[in-house]
């Protein structure tokens, strides 16, 4: 069975992982006819060269052929795509650049525990939730930074309208080791046992849900580590799976590829492309790039719900309940009906991912407080450590 079909249903195991049809699936090549708005193809990436194309995207039936391109380009092709001169003037990034350098002095001095997605803390220099920050420091740079068509267009054409951009910076020292071969939010920050749990037409749709972009901010050399990216690897059905195997990561540091970048380019990929940041082996380039995550306006429940005051008030009788009136099954989808599950948005600043990608949530500290025989006390405290802990 090839699992890449979108047909397949069911649920994906570690037996589902098969290395020799991921291999051939990422042995393909990216044809020119797929591509005709492209001015190049290096190493399987469509390249676009941004200062012939903005007539295009001014021009709502020239835009839409544009947009549908980039979009099958990340759904059926090679996942990523490469924006020459994303920002013609430059002099917008040097300025935002000069932001997060501030950034990262004023919190490298505040000190504290930073932690990083993929990559050891203290390895690399990251500025969490940057979009706000930047905003608030600098609003006119800000709005001259993203202000700009061809980010706009790359957003659209994977998300559509109404999406919701989130940035992280993140500046690679020289010395700084390569991440390990993953793929990215959301199934990308569970580990494989909690991914193995969605249905396997989850994991084709989650990765709709979300884009992922970088604004280079200094030019990238190979040797400064610019992106290691697998090309086609986003069509891999149990990839959120795979990612964690050995084999698969071995064959991924043999089989990627990386796009050296100027100031100003920007790259976008499908969040299920395998990749990883690149070693810096630079003597002297500490390259930084604004790394954008930008989500889909359907990722959202349609009502506000105070999950935190429900779980206050259910904690008494889960306790009462717990063998009592309720199994364990039962207990385990109460809790899931009143707490929030799901660690993010989150502030990542003082809520850092320890142990894992992703923060302990509401529904952990409930279900830990009930089969421990939590205080009432004890687990309002834990609540509000947490409420202070993700609050923007």
């Amino acid at each position: 069975m090839v699992h890449s079909e979108l047909g397949y249903m069911g649920y994906f195991d570690r037996e589902s992982c098969d290395l020799n049809e991921f291999k051939v699936l990422t042995s393909q090549s990216l044809e020119t006819a797929d591509v005709p708005l492209a001015t190049a193809i290096e190493k399987n990436v469509p390249i676009y060269d941004m200062a012939m194309l903005p007539p295009d995207l001014e021009d709502p039936s020239k835009r839409a052929e544009v947009l549908s391109e980039w979009g099958r380009v990340l759904r059926h092709g090679a996942g990523v795509i490469c924006l020459k001169g994303a920002y013609v003037d430059t002099g917008v990034i040097d300025r935002a650049t000069d932001v997060f350098d501030a950034i990262i002095r004023d919190e490298r001095d505040t000190g504290g525990e930073k932690g990083d997605h993929f990559a050891a803390s203290g390895a690399n220099d990251r500025v969490w939730n940057a979009l706000q920050k930047h905003c608030l420091r600098d609003p006119e740079g800000f709005a001259l930074y993203y202000g700009n068509t061809s980010i706009a267009a790359a957003c659209e054409a994977w998300l559509g309208p109404h999406y919701q951009v989130t940035s992280q910076v993140n500046q690679v020292r020289p010395g700084g080791k390569a991440q390990s071969a993953h793929r990215d939010y959301h199934l990308g920050f569970q580990k494989a046992d909690v991914a193995a749990q969605f249905p396997a037409h989850v994991h084709e749709l989650t990765a709709a849900l979300t884009l992922q972009g970088a604004v280079a901010h200094c030019d990238m050399p190979i040797e400064s580590g610019p992106t290691k990216l697998l090309p086609f690897s986003q069509s891999y059905g149990p990839g959120y799976l795979a990612f964690h195997d050995p084999a698969f990561a071995a064959y991924f540091d043999e089989a990627c590829i990386q796009l050296p970048l100027q100031k100003g380019d920007a790259v976008f990929f499908n969040p299920a492309l395998f990749h990883a940041a690149g070693e810096n082996s630079s003597a002297d380039i500490h390259r930084m790039a604004n790394l954008l995550q930008i989500s889909s306006a359907f990722g959202r429940a349609m009502e506000a719900v105070d999950r935190d005051a429900m779980c206050r008030a259910a904690f008494p009788a889960l306790i009462a309940l717990q063998g009592n009136g309720l199994t364990p099954v039962e207990l385990a989808a109460t809790i899931a009906a009143t707490a929030e599950g799901y660690a993010f948005p989150t502030n990542l600043d003082t809520d850092p991912p320890t142990g894992g990608n992703a923060p302990q949530t509401q529904a952990d500290i409930l279900r830990k407080a009930v089969q421990d025989g939590w205080s009432v006390s004890d687990l309002n405290r834990a609540l509000d450590d947490l409420n202070m802990r993700s609050a923007a």
